[in-house]
């Protein structure tokens, strides 16, 4: 197709990780959804960033196209599917940007292969577990098949419905998703040690309170001084906090478009 548009298989780790490309040029951006979602669900945020470079969605183990595994979710393994896309359409360096579940997998990839991830940008996920408001973790205990019935009534649902390889997989996505997000754990000492530019982008009604992300960005090196008159106190560390938008819809609002797309350029 004339805008570069083709789809795909990556081998990764006994996984076949779906991608789609879009667009031309630049430093290959590779984009990843939260839990449960798959490409489509980013709507019209491809299209805008792929006007200026070469986009490539992964859908991880489970989710979308991607069918799973008899092996249990971790953020790690994500990180792991991430990397092995940009291994198998020979990317040599590669911006990284997720949502969420993803944006937990495209941070391990950042941890495991630092001097592969030109600009990281993470939208709405804590460097802490407990970095969640307390109702979100509860929430996120409940999370297993017995919900299905209630969540097969969902549009996401529906979306993955319409690719899945296994229709009948999606009770025990629930399963791993929920066993995944209920274990423990603490990224601060890895997330100081990363040099590569980052952005954190948040709603302020997220699922995550703004003080979290003030302490995420503070571990990066960002907010902990004046930048001084002629900007040369700030660093390659960038935090936005998005009005009016809540965990639940900022990845796709046309504003976080805007804000990633001047991020990567």
């Amino acid at each position: 197709m004339s805008d570069g548009s083709t789809s795909g298989y990556a081998p990764v780790n006994g996984v076949d990780v779906y991608w789609e490309s879009r667009g031309r040029g630049g430093t290959p951006l590779i984009v990843v959804h939260g839990g449960f979602g798959l490409a489509s669900l980013f709507g019209e945020l491809l299209d805008r960033l792929a006007a200026h470079r070469r986009v490539v969605a992964v859908e991880l183990q489970g989710h979308g196209h991607t069918r799973d595994i008899d092996r249990p979710f971790s953020f790690a393994e994500f990180g792991r599917q991430i990397i092995g896309v940009a291994d198998h359409l020979g990317f040599e360096q590669v911006d990284l940007l997720g949502y969420s579940l993803g944006a937990m997998g495209c941070l391990h990839s950042a941890f495991q292969d630092p001097d592969r991830v030109r600009r990281l940008a993470l939208v709405s996920i804590p460097c802490r577990r407990d970095g969640w408001f307390p109702e979100v973790l509860a929430g996120m205990a409940r999370v297993n098949r017995s919900q299905f019935e209630q969540m097969s009534q969902s549009s996401m649902y529906a979306a993955w419905l319409a690719v899945a390889p296994d229709p009948t997989a999606f009770p025990s996505l629930m399963d791993k998703t929920g066993a995944l997000v209920s274990q423990s754990y603490d990224w601060t000492d890895e997330v100081s040690r990363l040099t590569c530019p980052t952005l954190l982008v948040y709603g302020d009604a997220d699922s995550i309170p703004p003080a979290h992300a003030a302490e995420f960005y503070a571990l990066l090196g960002g907010g902990l001084r004046d930048a001084d008159w002629d900007g040369s106190g700030a660093t390659a560390m960038h935090l936005a906090i998005l009005p009016g938008l809540t965990h639940y819809n900022v990845f796709a609002a046309p504003v976080t478009a805007k804000v990633v797309d001047d991020f990567l350029s």
